[in-house]
């Protein structure tokens, strides 16, 4: 199913910002926790840092570990949300997902992708994989004053 438009609190969005300037020259990642209220919107309710598991070209590849994931499947069902997608960073390059990005994506999720240029966050941008994992699908990414746990219910 294809999406449309991601929701975010600006808190949230300031914080996976902040994650990639902390991690920064490398690339930072993190899970997101939420739901969606109608077909066309995804609604993130917390972004979850993790640690980059990967022990060569940090700064330009990441990897989330099977027992990090588990551990925000088991974080989320805890908190009544779902695991709708992940964050990267993306260390002096644009927030456009790279062919590695597609290649190890799963359909169905949001991804958000962080520029992060000399150690300072700049743009942020929403994407989704097609069914098909042939591309990614721009999502529009509409930040708002605090996005309520009620808003993220299914």
């Amino acid at each position: 199913m294809s999406h449309q438009r991601v929701v975010i609190g600006y808190e949230t969005l300031d914080d996976i910002r902040s994650h990639g300037v902390a991690e920064y020259p490398d690339e930072a990642c993190g899970g997101l926790l939420g739901g969606s209220g109608d077909a066309a919107v995804i609604r993130v309710a917390e972004a979850v840092p993790l640690a980059n598991a990967r022990e060569d070209e940090r700064e330009r590849r990441y990897l989330i570990g099977p027992d990090d994931v588990l551990s925000l499947e088991k974080r989320a069902e805890a908190s009544g949300l779902r695991v709708i997608g992940f964050y990267h960073s993306h260390p002096d390059d644009d927030a456009a997902p790279s062919e590695f990005d597609r290649e190890h994506a799963w359909p169905g999720y949001a991804y958000l992708i962080v520029s992060v240029e000399d150690a300072q966050a700049s743009d942020v941008q929403a994407w989704q994989l097609a069914d098909d994992r042939s591309r990614f699908i721009s999502l529009a990414l509409v930040p708002k004053e605090g996005v309520a746990r009620r808003d993220t219910e299914t």
